[in-house]
């Protein structure tokens, strides 16, 4: 059993439905271990990495949702909200994607646990370097799976019409998603006069755009027909002809501060529409800056797609909305996040001293106020 002196990070099981990813690995989890950080594992029934291939490095395990009970000064570590049923105050330090920072529905109930608890908050999302770039994010797993559900909500539609597009489960691996989306646009290429599917990605330069792109290219999809916009692109001011002209559309943005519409119910009720799939992979849905308003609601891995409300014509549009894409490709995403991470999580060994977390203290404690 590893029991060390450092700092005790407390590695919680995910409570959101289907999320298999995990904030620590077996590999950095012992990374930490071999610094000297004390690594409490809660047992997990859905992350993609089992109990054993922590328990097989020496781990202390501890039973599934007993974060509550760990030591004051352990930092529980997580990745996505705690369940939200639950409004009671929070006495820990915690690590984790809180989405309560930009506005969004609800975040001062999120919010307003911490400082009740005598609690703390280090938002993932909010950990940056000395240049203001995030330390890690799951940007390219998530542009990199949103795309790969849109091709097959595409692929679904001409395939099955009038038929919903069902639920989906993580694919073990990268190689698996992209052999299974080919297959599914051969299929419906043979019904859609061979005409592939016309692709359009805004955000296209940075992580989660890039990962959009790069699922594309590997399922077959022409590179003319792999639209990659970018600032330069939509500095002019939406809404944008072409996302209604486009087969399928995927916003990878970064929603930092209020920009123009790109597409609206009007400007899709158009007779050139060709738009069958939109994918928001950045899933500002409640956001009130949120540049695609044509639907209210997140999606899940269980019902993927919801219609879009308004719509004219006899062509369907769906929405993909899911707030955890990368959890249908959970090992790969995992490690990729985590081991970029790492450096940050070593850092806690000074926190008092670490710029990283300096700075995110200084967000949490600034959002508190506005409580």
């Amino acid at each position: 059993m590893i029991r060390m002196s450092g700092p005790h990070i407390w590695l919680r099981a995910e409570s959101k439905p289907l999320e298999e990813r995990s904030a620590l690995t077996p590999t950095t989890a012992k990374k930490l271990a071999n610094a000297g950080f004390h690594v409490t594992i809660e047992r997990s029934s859905q992350r993609a990495f089992k109990d054993w291939e922590f328990e097989r490095e020496g781990f202390e395990m501890a039973p599934e949702g007993s974060w509550r009970n760990a030591p004051s000064n352990a930092y529980i570590f997580g990745l996505k909200e705690l369940p939200e049923n639950d409004n009671s105050p929070l006495k820990h330090t915690h690590i984790q994607f809180a989405h309560c920072y930009k506005n969004q529905e609800g975040w001062r109930e999120v919010l307003s646990r911490f400082p009740r608890g005598n609690g703390l908050l280090y938002d993932l999302e909010f950990l940056q370097d000395d240049n203001g770039r995030r330390v890690a994010a799951f940007g390219y797993h998530a542009g990199f799976a949103g795309s790969a559900l849109s091709c097959l909500a595409w692929a679904h539609q001409i395939l099955h019409p009038k038929k919903p597009f069902g639920p989906v489960r993580p694919f073990p691996n990268e190689k698996a998603l992209v052999r299974h989306v080919a297959r599914q646009i051969r299929l419906a290429l043979r019904k859609n006069k061979n005409e592939y599917p016309r692709i359009l990605v805004i955000g296209a330069l940075g992580r989660c755009g890039s990962g959009a792109c790069q699922l594309a290219s590997k399922v077959g999809i022409p590179e003319k027909n792999i639209l990659r916009w970018d600032i330069n692109e939509t500095k002019k001011g939406g809404p944008f002809r072409e996302i209604a002209e486009s087969d399928i559309f995927v916003n990878c943005i970064y929603l930092s501060a209020p920009v123009p519409k790109f597409c609206t119910i009007e400007s899709l009720n158009v007779p050139t529409r060709k738009l069958r799939v939109v994918c928001d992979v950045s899933c500002d849905t409640t956001n009130p800056n949120n540049p695609i308003p044509i639907y209210d609601v997140n999606t899940t891995f269980d019902h993927p797609t919801v219609p879009v409300d308004g719509i004219k014509g006899s062509l369907p549009l769906e929405v993909i909305s899911i707030d955890h894409l990368p959890t249908l490709l959970p090992r790969e995403s995992s490690e990729a996040f985590s081991e970029a991470l790492l450096p940050s999580l070593l850092a806690l060994k000074d926190v008092n001293h670490a710029p990283v977390w300096l700075r995110a203290k200084e967000l949490y404690e600034e959002m508190v106020k506005k409580l």
